[in-house]
């Protein structure tokens, strides 16, 4: 039986947002905790995966920094849990050179991670850039194409009429791709204007390209809509035409 979790979305203008800090290294987690509160975040604590589902249980936060390698219930499954009561965006916490790990990070949901050891300052940068991009945009027009419709103002976005169960990122991709279809766009390109760095590991545009693909392609190992463009990138084609 599934608890019951309460979201409360994200922070209004006058109400700090609520980050929860899920880490088993109590040093790890005062100094995070330290360089969020000092950046205007409320924030919560958790050393292990039973502690940080109480947490968002009671609360569900508006943002969750979760360590991959915990005792017991590993990041992964927390993640998996978490969202799978709502929306709340995940940046990863991952051991240097893990990649496989990153990856599967990325494949349960997370919407950013930092490899370890990290610069908090990077932390709080790329909380404070996952937390903007959550909020609904202000006057976004609606989207439609292909059989696709996304509404920015509500972050809904529908495929024939059914709900899509998008992640941040792949909300914020489809959307981007809805907004310029027929142009190619590079992994650089899109983790600029979807992710806002100007820098990072593209293996995280590359896993969310082929998230959203088996969300919304009728077969997504024959794509007809997100169409790779060889030694390019990606290109959304609104018709659905095979090149």
């Amino acid at each position: 039986m599934h608890q019951q979790y309460e979201s409360h979305g994200a922070a209004a203008a006058d109400v700090p947002a609520r980050v929860l800090v899920v880490d088993d290294d109590p040093t790890v987690a005062e100094v995070v905790t330290g360089y969020l509160h000092r950046a205007g975040y409320a924030v919560d604590r958790a050393g292990d995966g039973p502690t940080a589902l109480t947490h968002a249980a009671a609360r569900l936060p508006d943002l969750v920094v979760l360590d991959l390698m915990l005792p017991g219930m590993d990041g992964l499954e927390v993640c998996r849990r978490i969202r799978a009561h709502g929306p709340v965006p995940v940046i990863m916490l991952t051991a240097r050179g893990d990649e496989d790990d990153r990856i599967l990070g990325l494949e349960v949901g997370a919407d950013d991670y930092v490899t370890k050891p990290f610069s908090p300052r990077e932390l709080v940068l790329r909380v404070e850039s996952v937390l903007r991009r959550s909020r609904p945009a202000t006057a976004g027009q609606p989207l439609a194409a292909a059989g696709l419709s996304v509404d920015p103002d509500a972050r809904r976005a529908t495929k024939e009429g059914r709900e899509l169960g998008l992640t941040l990122r792949e909300f914020d991709l489809l959307a981007f791709f809805l907004r310029h279809p027929g142009r190619a766009y590079s992994r650089e390109d899109l983790m600029r204007e979807v992710w806002g760095w100007d820098f990072g590991d593209l293996s995280t545009v590359t896993v969310h390209v082929r998230r959203l693909r088996g969300k919304v392609e009728d077969d997504p190992a024959r794509p007809r809509l997100i169409q790779t463009v060889w030694g390019v990138g990606y290109r959304f084609e609104a018709a659905g035409a095979v090149d």
